[in-house]
């Protein structure tokens, strides 16, 4: 075969080869590549547990410190109990003395009852002296002084009387239609001492979720308020993408539909799979600190992006765990564009929540039980 020929042929194969190529180009652009949706402008997003304490005090210990896992429960760190403690003993003193005050409160009723019983006795008996006499009076069986002496029995029997009724009356508004356990002032007082009780409780301060401590501003010997944050808790199987696609990006991107994830701490050789989860209400700028005023005659046109949330194959993140931050790119199929752009519906459970703060009170209860117990019975 002549140069010539050879040349040729290389010529038409290497066209060949470009054809084949460009169809190929074209043939996966059409069925894949116009249906893909890619920005680099991606991070990883997760939630930042801030551990506050519920009470002022000073730092005691300290049980946890930065990259180290955590389990939900777990004690973080211990306050000072000393002023706790006091004020525990006060409120168990205080009910005590309230419960031995209301059962005092309620023998004073009894006595007061009594005592009308005793009274109106003793006014019948005036009363009736009072008749025995007047009755013979005409007769001359007995001095008119007599009888004015028993008049005079009955006004003061009488008066006896009405007065042993209001005592009556005022010790049993202070106890009527309850009893001891119920009384106003020992509920209180049992109110008070749970309060103490919680907060010798609260002393400790959990871990409300489990994850991997991302900060720890706290140290020992430190005063420290409620509103002071102790730790930063980052559960990483909770972790989610936002995606910044541009605004001309968005059209057939729909919830659900399949994304591809590459991160750069793993780069190609790991693929995370996701999907949409929803789509923000507004660009980035709108909830800005400082949004962008465009009224005026020196405005240039931006292209917007608006940040996609992907949710992340948990399994996947099991064997990649990922970090909050991290920089990844994003690529969604927007093949099937029949879901929906904006999310329906409300949720019908909490979406997080932690057992920590929920306080079990049985520890106070028995203590209360036992108080009234001791000192609310003869």
């Amino acid at each position: 075969m002549s140069m010539q020929k050879k040349r040729k042929t290389m010529l038409l194969l290497l066209g060949l080869v470009f054809v084949l190529a460009a169809a190929w180009a074209l043939w996966h652009w059409l069925e894949y590549g116009r249906y893909e949706q890619d920005t680099d402008d991606a991070y990883v997003a997760g939630n930042l547990v801030e551990v506050m304490p519920q009470l002022s005090g000073n730092v005691q210990a300290v049980y946890a410190d930065e990259t180290q896992r955590v389990d939900v429960g777990q004690p973080l760190v211990q306050l000072d109990g000393a002023d706790a403690a006091l004020a525990l003993d006060k409120a168990e003193a205080t009910l005590a003395q309230t419960v031995r005050n209301v059962r005092q409160m309620m023998q004073d009723a009894r006595a007061a009852e009594a005592l009308v019983q005793q009274r109106q006795a003793e006014c019948d008996k005036a009363r009736s002296d009072l008749q025995r006499r007047a009755s013979v009076l005409d007769v001359r069986a007995v001095a008119r002084e007599d009888v004015q002496h028993a008049r005079d029995a009955l006004t003061a029997a009488t008066a006896a009387l009405v007065a042993a009724k209001y005592q009556r009356d005022a010790a049993q508004a202070a106890v009527a239609g309850t009893v001891l356990e119920r009384h106003p002032a020992v509920l209180r007082a049992e109110a008070q001492l749970r309060e103490a009780w919680l907060a010798q409780q609260r002393l400790t301060i959990r871990a409300p979720v489990s994850g991997y401590v991302a900060s720890r501003p706290v140290q020992v010997g430190e005063r420290v308020a409620p509103s002071t944050v102790l730790m930063v808790v980052v559960p990483l199987h909770q972790v989610w993408l936002n995606a910044n696609f541009k605004e001309n990006q968005l059209k057939r991107v729909r919830i659900g539909q399949p994304v591809h994830i590459v991160t750069d701490l793993y780069g190609s050789d790991v693929v995370f799979h996701g999907t949409v989860a929803g789509l923000s209400a507004g660009t980035g700028t709108v909830f800005s600190l400082l949004p962008a005023q465009n009224a005026t005659g020196n405005w240039i046109k931006v292209v917007q992006r608006l940040p996609v949330r992907i949710e992340i194959n948990q399994t996947e993140l099991g064997r990649y765990p990922l970090r909050i931050g991290l920089s990844a790119t994003a690529s969604i199929d927007v093949h099937d564009a029949s879901g929906r752009m904006l999310a329906t519906g409300q949720p019908v459970a909490p979406l997080y929540q932690t057992p920590v703060l929920a306080e079990d009170l049985s520890g106070a209860d028995r203590l209360i039980a036992r108080i009234v117990k001791l000192n609310g019975h003869p």
